[in-house]
């Protein structure tokens, strides 16, 4: 049974509401996770939404629709009309070249599983293709939202568990995760695989981790923490060889199985592309078109910096960059995430230092280090800490949405993509 705070006296407006959100905090405590989740993830997505319907009032002239579009439009923009692209037209099996032989921007770039999806749900419902795309997106960040809450209560309780979940779900860039884009999806499955490793149930994690490998370019660095893993595992077994039973021996030979499926997983939409097009290099000249140059390993960090900071603090920037997150791997909250989730964090950001391109796109690219939000979470049990965080999370979407997702045109022509 909840008592009520009793009203006290001359109190003032913002004594009441502190009040009156205890009172409803102490209520809610006793709801079953999963509606308490639940509930933090579509307040978080209602919030997002009022962010984006704010916006697209405002916007002007744009390569999709007249200004001032709906939201329902407003949300489809971007890599959201590749994806229906690719959902109602499929893959070229011919690349498409400019007049020098250079491939232009296509629809291999964007993984199959989410359109293949989207194409499912739009036949057995009757639902246009960004419609059903962005009902698979709202539905997946919800499942997300729980499988994540799930995964932090292995390492910590249900409240701080919470708070990582609140945090996820209000980050900077999460408004991505209730438009028609495969993010969403692909962190449900993230989310479900790392859980399953963790619990080290690694031949039912099998299944999971080939869908994420097809939903987003996950795959690779996945690929690497469980091949790390395992080279973990057999080294605490060399130190402890009294430790050896059968049971630990079929772990291990199951974590060997995960390691080749992920590795061929990592590899498989690569290899569809190459088979689908006849050429090797289908989906990496693709990835590079929006580019515009070859993919050489760490040398776009190395020119955005001398971009950003000039020739000498530029070459030194990503050096700065890689120092503090390691600073950041290092620290107490981030090591009681266990060995799998730092794993997972470092092998992301190493896979971004070696082949992405940063730019401002980057931002959503972080999305995957989602396991940091449960070290940030527990960085302090302060009310006024954590409650510090949302608002500032909260700020930083309107700055994502106003400046990245809205479109507002460049003097050169195009503008920066979310």
């Amino acid at each position: 049974m909840t008592v009520q705070t009793p009203a006290r006296h001359g109190e003032g407006p913002a004594a009441r509401l502190s009040r009156a959100a205890a009172d409803a905090g102490a209520r809610m405590s006793g709801w079953p996770w999963w509606l308490q989740v639940s509930l933090i993830f579509v307040a978080a997505r209602l919030v997002s939404a009022c962010i984006l319907m704010a916006a697209a009032l405002q916007q002007g002239t744009n390569p999709w629709f007249p200004p001032a579009p709906d939201y329902w439009n407003f949300i489809t923009i971007w890599d959201g009309r590749w994806y229906q692209r690719a959902t109602d037209d499929g893959y070229p099996s011919v690349l498409p070249v400019d007049a020098n032989g250079v491939v232009k921007e296509n629809a291999w770039a964007f993984y199959a599983l989410f359109p293949l999806l989207g194409r499912g749900l739009s036949a057995m419902t009757g639902l246009g293709t960004l419609q059903a795309l962005t009902v698979i997106a709202m539905a997946s960040g919800l499942g997300a939202a729980l499988v994540i809450f799930k995964l932090f209560r292995e390492f910590a309780g249900k409240r701080t568990a919470l708070w990582g979940v609140v945090f996820v779900s209000t980050f900077p860039v999460s408004p991505i995760l209730q438009v028609p884009y495969a993010e969403s999806l692909n962190l449900l499955l993230l989310a479900a695989s790392l859980l399953l490793v963790v619990r080290r149930r690694y031949l039912t994690a099998i299944p999971v981790v080939l869908l994420m490998c097809l939903s987003r370019p996950t795959g690779v660095p996945f690929a690497a923490m469980v091949g790390l893993l395992l080279l973990w595992r057999l080294w605490e077994r060399f130190r402890r060889p009294w430790t050896d039973t059968a049971s630990s021996t079929r772990s291990l030979v199951s974590l060997a199985a995960l390691v080749v499926a992920t590795g061929i997983g990592a590899l498989a939409w690569p290899a569809i592309a190459w088979a689908a097009t006849g050429d090797p290099a289908a989906y990496t000249r693709t990835e590079t078109a929006w580019r515009g140059h070859d993919l050489v390993p760490f040398k776009p960090w190395f020119d955005t910096g001398r971009m950003l900071f000039g020739p000498v603090l530029g070459v030194l920037a990503p050096f700065v960059f890689a120092g503090l997150f390691v600073l950041v791997m290092v620290s107490a909250p981030v090591r009681a995430l266990g060995t799998e989730l730092r794993l997972w964090c470092a092998c992301y950001m190493g896979y971004l230092l070696v082949f992405l391109h940063p730019q401002t796109s980057t931002f959503r690219m972080l999305l995957p280090l989602f396991p940091l939000a449960l070290a940030a979470a527990a960085l302090s049990k302060s009310k006024a800490y954590r409650g510090t965080a949302v608002v500032m999370f909260v700020l930083l979407q309107i700055v994502w949405v106003v400046w990245l997702w809205a479109w507002a045109p460049l003097p050169g022509g195009g503008d920066y993509p979310p």
